[in-house]
């Protein structure tokens, strides 16, 4: 179950690695899909099923299917791709790769110098997570759920308008920079043919 619990854990890590450094959101899905996978199995080899049973309902069901919607929704042009060759330089990798460093190196301290643990896990069962999500913290979840349904609106709205003006402006940047070269093209509704004088 140990070897499980870290081949799992690599495999998320580097699925989480490629979703965040693909250009393609379609793949970064798929990749990240991969790594809610695999999280779940960790909490399995933790002693939880019941915890990556919804891992993968929720999340790596329901939460991506609802990311597919909205990428599909936005309609992410090829100038979106553009953009995301700009945020994939090296520079601006800089400061999250120290940060990401640093969380290691605690990691890695704090595994090497924690005794180690003589008592099994305890398995939670789904009346246990069910007594707890809806005993104590019920308004917590429901709170959850209106903030993403007002995050998922907010970025349609954001994204509908951005994604216009940046493609009115790049069909007028396109339609500047190319030169007719037919001279004989008379504008609409001015009465006269090409082939008239």
């Amino acid at each position: 179950m140990v070897l499980l619990f870290y081949l799992a854990g690599i495999l998320a890590i580097v699925s989480t690695l490629l979703a965040i450094t693909q250009r393609h959101a379609v793949h970064a899905l798929l990749y990240l899909i991969v790594s809610l996978l695999a999280v779940a199995v960790d909490f399995y080899a933790l002693g939880a099923p019941f915890v990556a049973a919804l891992e993968v309902m929720i999340y790596a069901g329901a939460i991506m299917v609802l990311f597919v919607f909205v990428v599909m929704m936005l309609n992410l042009a090829e100038h979106a791709m553009e953009v995301e060759r700009e945020w994939l330089k090296p520079k601006n990798w800089l400061g999250p790769t120290l940060l990401a460093l640093i969380l290691l190196g605690e990691l890695v301290y704090c595994t090497a110098t924690s005794p180690s643990m003589s008592s099994p896990m305890n398995v939670v069962s789904p009346k246990q997570v069910g007594i707890s999500l809806f005993g104590g913290y019920w308004i917590g979840v429901e709170l959850a759920s209106l903030l993403l349904m007002a995050g998922v609106v907010g970025a349609f709205h954001l994204g509908r308008h951005a994604i216009a003006e940046e493609e009115k402006k790049h069909v007028t940047s396109a339609d500047a920079a190319r030169t007719d070269s037919r001279g004989d093209l008379v504008p609409a509704r001015s009465g006269r043919t090409s082939h008239a004088a």
